[in-house]
């Protein structure tokens, strides 16, 4: 199923007056079906968080149609190919600029139309004066700790003129010293709109993990361990903590690997914690990880930036030992080319765009939707793959849910 943007129901709440942001409570429905989880996770605060973000983002993304000349260029039916040639823009930049585009389609302020060689577009009307400073202070009024990823979103769209001229690099000015300080901010359990991610993989994970066995976990692109912190409160919570015997948590930025050292060792002195780099997109063995050997391979928002998917989870599934788990928490898109606002971040970085794509499974760079990931875990060899929370089930009355959590076991045969 498509994503046709001018169609939703909450449309109209979210853009159609520019200086009036209203949500409606969120539908009873979504909080039966989200019963397995924490209920101060999946609040109404983090409801309401969730529909500002995207109100926030397209705003961000009208106020940039105009700092890129867009605007003039729309008059006729154009792709967004055609846009970066017409503006000399990068080439890689018409990720960022088809986002920008499906954004100002889903406001009603643009169309789309397919033909055989493009997606084109085209402005039907005037656009508005963005006002994200009355945005921002209802944000923080929502939450405080919003501020993280309000201030993450301003920083990269002041960002896109540059990369998209190329006068800079998203990698470098994202992930340098202006930048890094924000990553941090963001990525904490204290910011919500990204914590459920962490939640909502650790759940399964721990789920996963209620064997009487003892306990080998491998974590894949840990950061600076927030996801690492939240699964090890629930296997406390949960017992599971005295039969684990090893956790290996992994990260190839040397400086977040040593944030997670130092944070989980002084929470946890007494546990087998381990740290070390690897590069999911170079074979795993090669890395010092050995097959066969782990009960769960644990994941927060990293497989969906491998350059090749399937190379990755196969990886990980080797890992594994029999019947054990492959479970990685994930930003899923609900449909089919829906714009969704964390990608007003990560798409002006060249490790979400440079990654190869796959009619089946993966498109486009960035996120995928729910059966995109059931096709990859199926062709990677894992058995039971599915996705949780059903998002397939959700997004029907709530489009803007991001976050799942998606699992497979290992069947195969020990070697």
């Amino acid at each position: 199923m498509k994503f046709v943007g001018r169609q939703s129901e909450f449309v109209n709440a979210l853009v159609l007056d520019a200086h009036k942001f209203e949500t409606r409570p969120s539908d009873p429905r979504l909080a039966e079906w989200l019963q397995r989880f924490p209920p101060a996770v999946f609040s109404e605060r983090l409801y309401q968080s969730i529909e500002l973000m995207e109100r926030y983002s397209i705003e961000l993304a009208v106020d940039l149609s105009r700092q890129l000349n867009l605007v003039d260029q729309l008059g006729e039916w154009r792709s967004a190919d055609e846009l970066c040639r017409m503006l000399s823009f990068q080439p890689r930049f018409k990720f960022a600029l088809r986002w920008i585009l499906e954004r100002l389609v889903e406001s009603g302020c643009a169309e789309a139309r397919n033909n055989e060689e493009a997606r084109c577009y085209h402005l039907r009307h005037a656009l508005w004066q963005p006002d994200l400073k009355a945005l921002r202070a209802i944000g923080l009024s929502i939450d405080p700790a919003n501020a993280a990823t309000l201030d993450l979103l301003d920083h990269a769209a002041i960002l896109y003129a540059p990369v998209a001229n190329g006068q800079q690099s998203g990698d470098h000015n994202l992930l340098g010293p202006q930048g890094v300080p924000l990553w941090l901010n963001y990525f904490h359990n204290d910011n919500l709109t990204y914590a459920v991610n962490n939640w909502v993989g650790a759940v399964l994970a721990a789920d996963h993990l209620s064997t009487p066995r003892t306990l080998r976990i491998l974590e894949v692109g840990a950061g600076t361990g927030s996801a690492s912190e939240i699964l090890l409160q629930l296997m406390s919570e949960r017992g599971l903590l005295p039969r684990l015997e090893r956790y290996l948590i992994t990260e190839p930025n040397a400086y977040f690997r040593r944030c997670s050292q130092r944070k989980l060792t002084a929470q946890y002195p007494n546990l087998p914690l381990e740290w070390a780099p690897l590069d999911v997109d170079s074979p795993w063995n090669s890395q010092g990880i050995p097959s066969g050997e782990f009960d769960i391979v644990y994941a927060v928002n990293v497989m969906h930036i491998s350059k090749d998917l399937l190379f990755s989870l196969r990886e990980a599934r080797m890992a594994l030992a029999p019947d054990s788990w492959l479970v990685i928490g994930e930003c899923v898109r609900p449909y089919d080319n829906q714009p969704i606002y964390p990608e007003l971040m990560f798409q002006i970085l060249n490790s979400f765009t440079d990654v190869q794509t796959d009619p089946e499974i993966r498109p486009n760079p960035g996120f995928l939707t729910a059966e995109q990931w059931r096709r990859a875990f199926w062709r990677a060899g894992f058995s039971h793959a599915s996705v949780t929370p059903d998002i397939d089930r959700i997004r029907e009355i709530y489009p803007h849910f991001f976050t799942a959590a998606i699992s497979g076991q290992n069947t195969a045969t020990a070697k």
